[in-house]
């Protein structure tokens, strides 16, 4: 089944909020195509706030550091309050280990929880709407290669083992609102259109 951002983005609207701001998580595993479809929903949402986890994880962190994006962004954007927090340095580190420029994210009616384990059971009840983003492994790997490099391909992997143990716990993909196809090769307009792989009541 092919259905629009637009319609998505008036289906987030619909949906009665658990708190305030609504909070939507695109979720899936490392190289699915997240980013670029929070991007797409961001437009037709007009364009709020996005959060993404690849500025507090990291390629040997994948679950430590929750409890900051929750100290000092979720309680203070629900306390209608400015969320200001430092960002992971990836260009001048490619192991995302050191911190560097500092974000500040200003309240709004809703904002967009874009990357690996956004939709984690910790935040199951603050959540509005969760997408999760699959694709299989082999094209993940390869988009992750392709993106940072062959020399990156064994971190890829490590990544990849430890996303499959975190999930296989978390069971983030059976909480989701809809569960689209990542690597579809269904004929639909990419920047209007995405494929579903399951849609939920």
């Amino acid at each position: 089944m092919i259905e629009t951002f637009a319609a998505l983005a008036d289906r987030i609207r619909d949906k009665p909020a658990t708190v305030t701001p609504r909070f939507v998580a695109i979720d899936g595993p490392g190289g699915a195509g997240k980013s670029t479809f929070t991007l797409r929903l961001a437009r037709s949402l007009g364009d709020p706030p996005v959060v993404e986890m690849d500025d507090f994880l990291s390629w040997d962190d994948l679950t430590g550091w929750w409890p900051r994006l929750e100290q000092e962004v979720l309680r203070p954007l629900m306390g209608g309050e400015r969320a200001t927090y430092q960002q992971r340095d990836w260009k001048h580190d490619p192991r995302g280990s050191l911190l560097g420029n500092w974000r500040t994210v200003r309240p709004g009616p809703l904002v967009i929880l874009d990357g690996v384990t956004s939709s984690r059971r910790d935040a199951a009840d603050l959540l509005t709407f969760a997408v999760w983003i699959d694709a299989p492994y082999e094209v993940r790997l390869a988009r992750g290669v392709e993106r940072d490099g062959e020399s990156m391909r064994e971190a890829w992997v490590n990544w990849m083992e430890r996303e499959d143990a975190f999930f296989s716990d978390d069971r983030a993909r059976d909480r989701a609102d809809l569960i689209v196809d990542g690597a579809s090769t269904r004929p639909h307009d990419p920047d209007r259109q995405f494929v579903l792989k399951v849609s939920l009541p």
